[in-house]
């Protein structure tokens, strides 16, 4: 099994910046496409980003495309995500959530995920 956990989160003004890790404990997350999703109050979660096992260039939503950067620390077992420029809308539970066999064309869908973890809050301010 592989647990994975989020921090980083936390209240920052319009424009501001954050970043967020996944930390991955029971296995190695090199090994595994890890994405990060969100989910807003009264929404569905929706798909940010991804990265995949092999370090291919990291897929986005188009509306975090140009803002958010998702990168890998193999030595720390973690990938982060950076989030700059950061908008109300932006304002969500960020979870991070591992796959080792995902195929391509389901990397923005949840359901097709192994491994979740609990999520961190991120609140922008206008």
């Amino acid at each position: 099994q592989m647990q994975l956990v989020e921090s980083g989160g936390g209240l920052v003004q319009a424009g501001g910046s954050l970043r967020l890790s996944c930390a991955a404990s029971g296995r190695t997350i090199s090994s595994y496409t890890v994405a990060w999703f969100r989910q807003a109050p009264g929404k569905e979660r929706a798909f940010v980003g991804a990265i995949r096992r092999n370090n291919a260039n990291p897929y986005y939503a188009d509306s975090v495309k140009g803002r958010f950067t998702i990168s890998r620390d193999n030595a720390k077992n973690t990938v982060y995500l950076q989030m700059n420029n950061l908008k109300p809308e932006d304002t969500a539970v960020y979870y991070c959530a591992a796959d080792r066999d995902l195929i391509l064309s389901s990397i923005r869908d949840g359901g097709a995920y192994d491994f979740w973890g609990q999520g961190t809050q991120v609140t922008v301010s206008s």
